[in-house]
């Protein structure tokens, strides 16, 4: 019934909607109507399909067996509608890694076009996000592995972007536009340099100066750090919708080496996570925002695995990220 794919250690359900519905869930006919009507279905679909099996929860693991269910595809041909849903019921605009694996999974299915992009739209219901978001996707070949390339479009930068509305300051430490994010400064000294970022989704990426800033996933699952990142990620209620009353995502950034970031990720609706394809694509434009990269290749190495990026520049602005991506089968 559900399939669940790895990506760079980003793991997802892919589920059909009639099977969805099969289990007695009330998820409407359109994805359009289905993100309109989360409340209705969504946290049912996240207990039913990614919970553990009883007594088979490995000690340590999350709550879930995945990082989120991809309900989908809603179409038997390109363009191809689907939902993203974080294990907390809410919906996601975009995720790169997600939609990697979406594209694994239609591809097994003999749905995606072995040549050429397809068009992949996810729908959700955030107020300050535009639905469908629409992602072109082509299979690809990058060091001779195969997966998929996808275009996320041109970002865009600063607190408005984002929606950021209260507990940002300026940074004042330089002209690109820094912003000094209050709940993170308090948490380390490190931490009070951010770029904001939209790429579909919001993003909040901390620039260090060291590798030794950079927080631990397993440090950031547990109290207190885990509570307070939860606060900020996270909207109302389970957070506190600041800086942003929607939510954003968090990443940290260091500059490893040329064209090459260490980052870490901690998801609105998830938590710490292995990789992020959008958080990876967002630290990827920060980073050119501020001068640590060039418009070209680009790798960001999260602990699951390292994301090639492609930077495109024009003008003196970024007007496209793509992100390589691939997946397998568990």
């Amino acid at each position: 019934m559900t399939a669940f794919y790895d990506a760079r250690g980003n793991l997802y359900g892919v589920v059909a909607p009639d099977a969805v519905r099969r289990l007695g869930i009330a998820l409407p006919a359109s994805a359009a109507e289905a993100a309109l009507a989360r409340a209705n279905w969504s946290e049912q679909a996240i207990e039913a399909l990614c919970s553990w099996p009883s007594g088979t929860r490995p000690e340590g693991a999350k709550a879930h067996r995945s990082d989120g269910l991809l309900v989908g595809p809603f179409q038997d041909a390109p363009p191809f509608d689907l939902l993203i849903v974080n294990t907390d019921g809410t919906l996601a605009e975009r995720s790169g890694n997600g939609l990697t694996i979406f594209s694994q999974a239609l591809t097994e299915q003999g749905l995606l076009p072995a040549q050429g992009p397809a068009q992949l739209r996810v729908h959700h219901d955030k107020p300050d996000g535009v639905s469908p978001l629409a992602t072109l996707v082509e299979p690809a070949q990058v060091a001779g592995v195969s997966g998929f390339w996808l275009d996320l479009g041109q970002p865009a930068f600063g607190p408005h972007a984002v929606g950021a509305q209260h507990g940002v300051e300026n940074d004042g430490s330089s002209c690109v536009e820094l912003s000094r994010v209050r709940g993170l400064a308090r948490l380390h000294p490190q931490w009070c340099r951010s770029q904001f970022v939209r790429i579909g989704n919001p993003h909040c990426v901390t620039l260090v100066s060291d590798a030794s800033a950079l927080p631990g996933n397993r440090q950031m699952s547990e109290a207190p750090l885990a509570e307070a990142l939860t606060r900020i990620a996270y909207a109302l209620p389970t957070g506190s919708g600041e800086p942003c009353p929607a939510g954003v995502n968090l990443q940290w950034a260091w500059l490893e080496g040329p064209q090459r970031i260490a980052a870490r990720v901690f998801e609105r609706g998830e938590g710490p996570t292995a990789s992020s394809g959008t958080s990876a694509s967002a630290v990827a434009s920060a980073a050119w925002r501020v001068g640590w990269v060039k418009a070209g290749e680009v790798a960001v190495v999260m602990p699951g695995g390292t994301a090639p990026l492609r930077l495109e520049a024009r003008g003196g602005e970024l007007v496209r990220v793509s992100l390589f991506g691939t997946a397998h089968a568990l």
